[in-house]
């Protein structure tokens, strides 16, 4: 009843509905039973970065970067400087003083770059009159330099100050970056990966693309670097790729499809000639071994090291899911443009396990681009050992908005944020009580002591 009494949820429309995914108000797995609402944006908020241990900073289209206390909720700051909504906004640590110190890089539509001092609220660096608008930021830790990514790949250092760029005549810009060994960066452009490599050797550095991955078929929507050796792509039709993060070659190929049913029969995951419709990939998480990928309104858990399916739900939520994350204790995190966040955990299926769906991830091994367009062995789901189910045991009902991202910290709690231009605060409602009883007791103590 609270979800529609907030709204934002809508027609469901012709979806999948099962009990697993009417939860109901009794989840004794789900430890966030205890929410605060943070309000200071004025439009659509995208992003969420965390500072340190108790800070983290909201950006959105308002233009405005809010600086917050996760344990009491309070806005620290308030940096103003855009006058358009923020494109892109990372962490970049430093040593100042001989001591590390974390400030915020963020990218406007204004086509300007701004470097933070969430401490003071002050902007440090700006840099404005820009060829294009950022779409993405990257900090390379051991090399001390920062990238941005837009129509150009720029190289800065810490004190903003351009040092190379790539040229290219693309219309097409980059839209996402991941770091790769060897000083090399692994960029999405379009239907692309370019591979970029830093020269550090030289008297002046420079950069520059050494290699052209065109092995998906449609736009790349994720790029995540999975560990040392592998990093992982998804593309608007489903296509999920593994690649070496040293030679570049792909290790996995998984499509992703849905079979159109025929009258009111239920929807399979197959690859064959009949009439499919693709689904998105719309974000990717890894914890270094297994890979989410939130494909459509679905998840697909997928071991990047034994390269199997893990688990899967065709319809995890009412929309659209828009951010996946991986959490202890075999759980995945998921939200969704229907405004829903919700807890899964990976359970063993029963045994003997009941008679699933035929196909899945259609193709299995490894091949490049001609693999694709020729005949490959379609490996069934019903064959694949070690299947695991997710089964749903949280429901974080609050937003009125499609919920854009979240950010954990441990136990002190998860922050979310969406279109409805609210922060959420979810805590741990048994640690809070305990806190407040603590602080309680220790008042009282001060007390008789006066």
């Amino acid at each position: 009843m609270l979800r529609w009494i907030l709204g934002g949820r809508g027609t469901q429309g012709a979806v999948e509905k099962s009990a697993a995914l009417c939860i109901g108000e009794e989840q004794p797995k789900n430890c966030f039973t205890e929410l605060q609402v943070l309000k200071g944006h004025f439009d659509i908020v995208r992003f969420l970065v965390q500072i340190d241990d108790f800070r983290f900073a909201s950006a959105g289209d308002d233009g405005m970067v809010l600086v917050w206390n996760v344990e009491t909720g309070e806005r620290l700051m308030e940096l103003r400087g855009h006058t358009q909504q923020i494109t892109a906004m990372t962490s970049y640590t430093f040593i100042r003083g001989g001591k590390p110190h974390t400030g915020l890089i963020t990218a406007s539509s204004d086509r300007s770059l701004s470097l933070w001092d969430p401490d003071t609220g002050n902007r440090v660096q700006t840099v404005s009159n820009l060829q294009s608008s950022v779409k993405c930021l990257l900090v390379l830790n051991d090399v001390d330099v920062w990238l941005s990514g837009g129509n150009d790949l720029c190289v800065w250092n810490r004190d903003f100050q351009l040092q190379c760029k790539s040229v290219h005549h693309r219309d097409a810009g980059i839209t996402a970056m991941v770091e790769l060994p060897k000083n090399c960066v692994a960029a999405a452009m379009d239907k692309e990966i370019v591979i970029f490599k830093l020269n550090l050797s030289e008297v002046e550095m420079s950069v520059l693309a050494i290699r052209h991955l065109a092995d998906h078929q449609d736009t790349i929507r994720a790029l995540i670097s999975i560990n040392d050796g592998l990093f992982a792509s998804g593309s608007h039709n489903g296509e999920l790729i593994l690649w070496d993060a040293v030679d570049w070659t792909i290790q996995a190929y998984e499509l992703i499809l849905w079979e159109e049913p025929a009258g009111d029969a239920q929807p399979e995951i197959r690859v064959g000639q009949q009439k499919q419709t693709e689904m998105s990939i719309q974000h990717l998480a890894t914890d270094g071994e297994l890979v989410v990928a939130a494909v459509g309104s679905g998840l697909y858990v997928y071991n990047a090291v034994m390269k199997m399916v893990v688990a899967y739900r065709k319809i995890a939520h009412d929309s659209d899911v828009l951010h996946t994350m991986l959490l202890d204790n075999s759980q995945v995190m998921s939200c969704s443009e229907d405004g829903s966040v919700r807890i899964w955990e990976l359970q063993d299926l029963p045994l003997p396990a009941e008679p699933a769906p035929s196909g899945f991830f259609g193709m299995f091994g490894t091949f490049g681009r001609s693999g694709k367009q020729t005949g490959v062995p379609v490996r069934k789901l019903v064959d694949v050992s070690g299947l695991r189910s997710l089964e749903l045991i949280g429901d974080l009902i609050g937003h009125s908005g499609a919920v854009q991202m979240f950010a954990s910290f441990g136990e002190k709690g998860l922050v979310t944020c969406s279109a409805d231009h609210l922060l959420i605060v979810w805590k741990d409602g048994e640690r809070e009580s305990q806190l407040r009883s603590l602080a309680l007791f220790q008042k009282l103590e001060e007390m008789q002591g006066l």
